[in-house]
């Protein structure tokens, strides 16, 4: 008997919990008419500094900005190279290509799909000024063996740390790691506001100071402009929201793995070990795995399955939602066919892109209904 229809996210429920607080703060911010650049965003930008080690964290309006402000400090333009992963949201490669630099893929790793590392080196040439890596799903990609070749060659390294944000790579903030990390807080990323709003990260003074002026349309002070820059303020109202949920957050991330760990045993419980490594267990389902340096924000609890769209509407009628992230690798879109690439130019990103689907993932998520989920599996 299923328990109820199942909430993907959950964000309502999420609400309920800190409703009274979240609702009061809101409420402040509009009888103060402070809406743009109030106190609450400076509050927001120390209280992230303080959960993420970072030395300077710079509030932004959405995590796509956040890319584009990282790529601009770091002076991307025409005709330079930026090597990433083909297997993630287009924000990833589409802000490379909007500041006229090209998005150089490079395949990912079948455990983690992540960009694989060890195949960054062959794609460096004289153009190539930075390594953009993903950290997909909530685990931070291999970041010592990234930082190593960044540093060999001489590159800058960005973090699209859209869901990560709160993981660690050896015991450090995903936040804390490479040049600058970017975050979103899209409502539905692990820490989510109630609107669009992300937010940049660096331990280095100038590019911090950089940043805050570029996503004040480049200025120094009112109306003297010493960059072309953008209009990519926080909102006030998407701070106050924030600062409340960033309270309760560490809690929310513990959940969040008690979950992805119980969803992890209940996959192995209901099967045994095949001799297919990609897929282990007699369900022909493959969960995810974690490297032991890292822990994950768990944005998605993605599997594998081979009859992918046959599970989604099974689950489907049975009250189970999922999705699927990502169905076409980046190469392959028609947007960035100009690039040149073709279908088998990166296969483990194809192959994962046809297999990869996102089982119901939230903080609230109950043993009845893990067990519905893994059940109707």
């Amino acid at each position: 008997m299923m328990p109820r229809t199942i909430d993907f996210a959950n964000l309502k429920y999420q609400h309920e919990l800190y409703q009274d607080e979240i609702e009061s703060a809101i409420l402040k911010v509009a009888r103060e008419c402070n809406f743009i650049m109030g106190d609450e965003v400076q509050e927001l930008e120390r209280n992230l500094e303080l959960f993420t080690g970072a030395k300077h964290a710079i509030t932004c309006s959405s995590g796509t900005d956040a890319l584009l402000l990282a790529m601009m400090a770091i002076d991307i333009k025409p005709g330079d190279e930026v090597i990433t992963s083909p297997f993630t949201f287009i924000a990833t490669a589409e802000t490379i290509a909007l500041l006229g630099a090209k998005p150089v893929f490079v395949d990912i790793e079948e455990q983690s799909y992540n960009i694989d590392a060890s195949k960054i080196g062959e794609k460096i040439t004289s153009k190539t000024k930075a390594i953009l890596a993903v950290s997909l799903y909530g685990q931070p990609a291999d970041m010592k063996t990234i930082q190593k070749i960044a540093d060999k060659h001489g590159l800058k390294v960005i973090i699209d740390g859209a869901q990560s944000f709160g993981s660690t790579y050896n015991g450090v903030s995903d936040s804390a790691l490479g040049d600058i990390s970017t975050t979103s807080f899209f409502p539905a990323k692990p820490l989510g506001c109630y609107g669009d709003g992300g937010a940049v990260f660096t331990n280095d003074e100038d590019l911090a100071q950089k940043m805050r002026s570029l996503r004040l349309h480049g200025q120094t002070k009112r109306y003297h402009h010493k960059y072309i820059g953008l209009g990519a303020r926080l909102d006030t109202l998407q701070a106050a929201v924030l600062n409340v949920k960033l309270k309760y957050y560490k809690k929310d991330l513990a959940l969040r793995q008690e979950v992805a760990t119980k969803y992890t045993k209940a996959l192995k419980d209901s099967s045994f070990p095949t001799s297919n490594s990609s897929f282990p267990t007699r369900l022909g389902i493959s969960p995810p795995t974690v490297a032991q340096n890292t822990t994950s924000a768990w944005a998605q609890y993605s599997i594998r399955v081979k009859n992918r769209d046959r599970v989604q509407e099974k689950l489907k009628k049975a009250g189970i939602p999922t999705a699927v992230h990502y169905p076409v690798p980046l190469h392959l879109q028609e947007c960035f066919a100009y690039l040149g690439y073709k279908k088998g130019d990166f296969a483990v990103s194809e192959i994962v892109s046809q297999e990869i689907m996102s089982l119901p993932m939230n903080p609230y998520l109950t043993d009845e209904e893990i067990e519905y989920i893994v059940g109707n599996l």
